[in-house]
């Protein structure tokens, strides 16, 4: 109900300011009717409209001239006091009433320091004006109780916009949180899509040019080897196997928790290197592995990606290099992994912008806190460098990193 009443007088503002205005009017006409005895007696007619001017000039100007409006009350309510005994009445504090209203309109619409100025400035003219039209020069009770009304409008009006300040700050911090978890749902979801993209596409380029390349030499031997065709065949099955495995294994990600079809098998890492490096040689590509330093243990992701970054560069010596042989150097320093594949294929560099599988590649090494270099060698091949910490790092950042950009992608493939 106090909802809809707020909602009526702020679609009337009009209405509610005439009646506020005939309130201030009838209180102090009411006042007049009260002597010092008690005793009721008619209002004379020059005070009934000497009284309406007050609340008039309030009405017509406190929304556009609030300060003036309080100026020009707080003067007619001293004068209408001083006037009392020429127009018949005894002065009480009623006479200010516009005055007190247009302080606490005041308040509402400025700051606090306009606030303290207007409202000593209105208190200490009518203590003034109390004074003269008293008679009696002392503090009285009426005097007392005038200037606490003075200071309380003041006050209340203060404190009412004080609070809607607050609840409006409130109301604002509320909608930009809601904002920002919205904004960040969206971009975890985003960045969720992105990995599970790149996990799809090293799979299924990994998988399927070594199940390319097993099913061409199965072809060619099919004639005149067929005992080393079937061999093939059969690393052919395993290697549709695998990768049927590794797909359900990634889309088993986008399941619900609990699911029982939900893949329990570990994320691939280094410690499957081996296992990887003997699907690519069973294609015809010979791939050396060399170790540098101390072997250590690498962060979950640092080390899936490594594994990823090792597989996607291997994939593409098979499909583009035209080489037989690659390597793969891991250099373990007290701080990074330095992981190097690279080949002695003679293929022209690509034109153009480079592949999805150059992007997922800098894209892991970003997101594990690493970085990754490829390029043409100036002495033919091509050549994959990633430097990962061995430490949680935070993504992007890489304490190796300098101002030259030496480890930039020099060349699209």
């Amino acid at each position: 109900m106090f909802t809809d009443w707020r909602q009526w007088t702020g679609r009337h503002p009009r209405t509610v300011d005439v009646v506020m205005a005939v309130l201030l009017w009838a209180l102090a006409v009411f006042s007049s009717m009260l002597t010092d005895a008690r005793i009721v007696r008619a209002p004379t007619l020059a005070f009934s409209l000497a009284a309406a001017v007050p609340p008039v000039v309030l009405l017509l100007g406190h929304r556009r001239y609030p300060r003036t409006s309080v100026v020009v009350t707080t003067v007619l309510g001293a004068a209408l006091g001083l006037m009392g005994a020429a127009i018949g009445f005894d002065p009480s504090p009623s006479v200010a009433g516009a005055a007190l209203v247009a302080l606490y309109l005041l308040a509402l619409r400025t700051d606090h320091r306009t606030t303290t100025v207007y409202t000593a400035g209105a208190a200490v003219a009518l203590l003034i004006a109390s004074a003269a039209w008293g008679g009696v020069p002392l503090l009285r009770p009426d005097q007392v109780g005038l200037v606490s009304c003075v200071l309380l409008a003041g006050a209340v009006g203060e404190s009412v916009r004080s609070r809607r300040d607050h609840l409006t700050a409130v109301e604002a911090r509320a909608e930009l949180a809601e904002r920002t978890r919205e904004e960040e749902a969206r971009q975890r979801v985003d960045e969720e899509r992105t990995r599970i993209a790149r996990e799809l596409h090293d799979i299924v380029a990994h998988h399927i040019a070594l199940a390319h390349a097993q099913a061409a030499t199965a072809a060619y031997l099919l004639r005149s080897k067929p005992d080393q065709a079937q061999e093939m065949l059969d690393q052919l099955a395993g290697t549709t196997s695998s990768a049927l495995r590794e797909l359900k294994a990634t889309v088993g990600l986008l399941r619900r928790e609990g699911d029982p079809e939900t893949p329990l098998e570990p994320t691939p890492g280094l410690a499957r290197l081996p296992e990887l490096i003997a699907s690519f040689e069973h294609t015809g590509l010979v791939v050396s592995v060399s170790v540098e330093g101390e072997a250590r243990p690498l962060p979950p992701g640092a080390d899936l990606t490594a594994y990823r970054v090792v597989q996607e560069a291997l994939t593409n010596v098979t499909k583009h290099s035209g080489s037989a042989t690659a390597s793969v150097r891991l250099g373990y320093s007290r701080r990074l992994l330095t992981l190097t594949v690279s080949d002695d294929g003679h293929a022209p560099p690509a034109a153009g912008e480079p592949g999805y599988g150059l992007i997922g590649m800098r894209e892991r090494a970003l997101s594990a806190g690493g970085r990754l270099a490829a390029g043409h060698r100036a002495d033919g091949g091509f050549e994959v460098t990633t430097e990962l910490p061995l430490e949680t790092a935070e993504p992007g950042r890489n304490d190796g990193d300098d101002d030259n950009g030496e480890n930039e992608e020099r060349t699209a493939r």
